[in-house]
């Protein structure tokens, strides 16, 4: 793997036992874990805090979409715990964005967009009567985002090359939906290998089940890491 692209390794989990085992047998090699719903649900911020004692960094995947003042509020309690990422929706509005941004000023905690869900296929934007592509609405979304502050967004590493060209070098792009071979999508639509995102120019990589229920789970991240 490209020192530019760093892997971020998903513990979609419930079992706080089985997290940290994860995190003990990765790191230092993977210095990135991502805890998402599942997770933070059943441990809460405990679970980000023991992680981050280890030495490893978080990225805090909980996809805040509500009023502003929520949005806001929240942020200021997550920054308490210093995650290195964290996610909201775009679709929450520029209003949002723009206040979520302002709360991390000064801070060393990014905020990603999520765009369009890696898990969402064409026919369900027609359904929501959205004229444009798949391509051109998370081009949109990313454009907003960045117009409102954020430091990045999550898309999935179809549209990542998309929004490289058209917002620069600088902008974080976190491409989940990651399958070690094209055969298997499980629940995702829209996937890729880790060699098509980070070819599309993706800073970070999210990989859960394809590593966690790998026969040889350490050795699936080494031979990541060396792609």
């Amino acid at each position: 793997m490209k020192r530019k692209t760093e892997l971020i390794v998903a513990l979609d989990v419930d079992n706080y036992k089985q997290a940290m085992r994860w995190v003990n047998l990765f790191y230092p090699r993977v210095r990135i874990f991502k805890v998402g719903l599942q997770l933070f649900t059943a441990y809460g911020p405990q679970i980000i805090q023991d992680i981050r004692k280890i030495g490893a960094r978080v990225f805090l995947d909980l996809k805040f979409n509500d009023i502003p003042n929520t949005m806001v509020n929240a942020t200021k309690e997550l920054l308490k715990y210093k995650v290195a990422m964290f996610t909201v929706h775009t679709l929450s509005g520029p209003t949002a964005l723009e206040e979520v941004a302002c709360a991390c000023k000064g801070t060393k905690t990014k905020v990603l967009g999520v765009t369009i869900l890696t898990s969402i296929c064409p026919h369900f934007l027609k359904d929501l009567r959205i004229q444009r592509t798949i391509n051109q609405e998370v081009l949109y979304l990313a454009k907003m985002a960045k117009r409102c502050g954020l430091d990045g967004v999550v898309c999935s590493a179809q549209e990542a090359k998309i929004l490289r060209k058209q917002l620069g070098r600088n902008f974080i792009i976190v491409t989940p939906g990651i399958r070690l071979h094209r055969v298997r999508r499980d629940d995702q639509q829209r996937t890729a290998t880790p060699q098509e995102a980070i070819k599309a120019g993706a800073n970070f990589i999210v990989i859960g089940r394809p590593i966690l229920e790998a026969k040889d789970p350490l050795e699936a991240v080494k031979n990541l890491l060396q792609a």
